[in-house]
């Protein structure tokens, strides 16, 4: 089920009105869980563990995300060549708890403001970006750390074009995350952005 657009065949727009057909890129339950109780008390409470709680937990898991992952990939493009790598296989369970709270937490952001983030081309970049980073984790973990007969030079060698990647990959992550406060049509159902 889909919204019906607003002056469909009037030929008249209301200010802030939008075109009927990308009204019709709206699914009805975007309606629908932003008007149940929870969505509404994540935008609006007064709670400490709201919105801003739930976003703090989202910035949270994105260090324990990134920061080990960048700290890795850094120290296998030869930075504080002082640290033995092997050890920096640890950080992996960081990275994986830090994946973890931010799925819980993202899904809880999404829920808040279902219409923001699913109308917002920008979301589907990060989500992507997203993907396409935890598989350049999971590979740098199976080809730099997983088999333990390599030298250390070895190792290196293995995960220089990776490490170079996920660098990029999770840079882009925290970009498109950004912009997402910025880049949005729609807030909630139906109420185009402000100053659109």
């Amino acid at each position: 089920m889909v919204a019906s657009p607003r002056n469909l065949g009037s030929g008249v727009k209301e200010k802030n009105s939008v075109h009927p057909l990308i009204m019709l890129y709206q699914p009805l339950i975007l309606k629908t869980i932003e008007a149940s109780s929870f969505s509404t008390w994540l935008r609006e409470s007064d709670s400490v563990f709201a919105f801003y709680f739930i976003l703090c937990l989202h910035t949270i898991g994105m260090l324990m995300l990134v920061g080990p992952s960048a700290a890795i990939d850094l120290r296998i493009l030869g930075m504080a060549r002082d640290i033995p790598l092997a050890p920096l296989e640890k950080c992996f369970k960081l990275i994986y708890t830090g994946f973890g709270i931010n799925v819980v937490s993202g899904t809880l952001l999404v829920y808040a403001y279902p219409t923001k983030a699913v109308t917002n081309p920008d979301f589907y970049i990060k989500l992507s970006l997203i993907g396409i980073g935890m598989w350049t984790v999971t590979r740098i973990k199976k080809r730099v750390f997983d088999d333990t007969t390599l030298s250390e030079a070895a190792r290196m060698a293995r995960g220089a074009a990776l490490a170079r990647w996920s660098l990029v990959i999770w840079i882009g992550v925290i970009t498109a995350g950004r912009l997402l406060a910025y880049t949005y049509t729609y807030l909630l159902y139906g109420a185009y952005a402000p100053g659109g």
